[in-house]
């Protein structure tokens, strides 16, 4: 399908958001984004997963299509893949009741017939955890933080941080969820709003340049101007283009040890006058 074509299918929802939201999520733990995955290294510390990197399994069950668009990474589920629940007892193996996860999903009946431990779990979006240990814990992800409950198997809420709000990974007894906020200011959740702002508005101009109204701020133009070059072109064609451009090396870091080399001179130091003016204090 062209890009072009992609505002016409579409199906204007109110989830939109959420979803995407979703994928951001997904997409930044597999990248080792930074500012991503140290919080989830957190919250996954607080659920007993303490070894190998962050890794993200996208379930989204409900997303029709997105696996051809977005690399969910079920192939990180083995044999052997536990999912904590945080009740006592050996965890489940969780490649045997992926399709009863689904069931449940779609058929509040087939619910009953799961662990009681991981009860809940089909409300997931992610499975978090780390291949090293092959561990996982259901996460659910919402855009709205209010919509956040805890359920039997979920273990981890990823959530945008609140205004005023402390956006520390904390244990929520409640709901029996580790709360993950993502930080807004100049950080994650800023460039994810902005983005959307750019999607949409392409969207509803079936990617061709937005009306300065929609897009005033020229950088967000100068992003939007790469996908209207490219309307006539297959998704998938586009998606691999716009990489070129991404250049993430830039933005790795790497710590160093940076040693001072003091400079001195055998001039002996001088005293020198300076004239300057001196106000007059005789004045009336």
């Amino acid at each position: 399908m062209r890009l072009a074509d992609l505002g016409r299918v579409r199906k204007a929802s109110d989830g939109d958001l959420g979803v995407a939201f979703e994928y951001a999520i997904h997409d930044a733990v597999m990248r080792q984004e930074e500012v991503i995955t140290d919080r989830v290294a957190t919250a996954l510390k607080k659920v007993k997963i303490t070894q190998g990197d962050p890794a993200s399994i996208l379930f989204a069950i409900e997303k029709t299509g997105a696996k051809q668009l977005v690399e969910t990474k079920r192939e990180l589920i083995t044999p052997e893949s536990r999912a904590l629940s945080g009740k006592r007892g050996q965890p489940v193996k969780l490649q045997g009741y992926l399709n009863q996860l689904a069931a449940a999903f779609h058929r509040p009946t087939s619910r009953v017939q799961l662990p009681r431990s991981i009860r809940g779990l089909w409300k997931a979006d992610l499975f978090l955890g780390s291949a090293e240990p092959d561990r996982w814990v259901g996460a659910s992800v919402k855009i709205n933080r209010l919509q956040l409950d805890g359920a039997e198997g979920l273990r981890i809420g990823i959530v945008p941080t609140s205004s005023g709000k402390s956006d520390a990974v904390r244990l929520d007894e409640s709901r029996n969820l580790v709360v993950c906020p993502v930080p807004h200011d100049f950080s994650f959740m800023q460039v994810f709003y902005t983005g959307m702002r750019i999607v949409q508005a392409l969207v509803a101009s079936d990617f061709k340049m937005p009306s300065d109204a929609l897009l005033p701020e020229p950088a967000h133009r100068e992003v939007a101007r790469i996908y209207v070059e490219r309307r006539n072109f297959k998704i998938g064609e586009v998606l691999d283009a716009v990489s070129t451009f991404a250049q993430p090396s830039l933005l790795e870091t790497t710590a160093e040890n940076v040693t001072a080399t003091l400079y001195e001179g055998s001039r002996p130091s001088e005293t020198f006058t300076a004239l300057g003016p001196i106000p007059r204090t005789d004045l009336a």
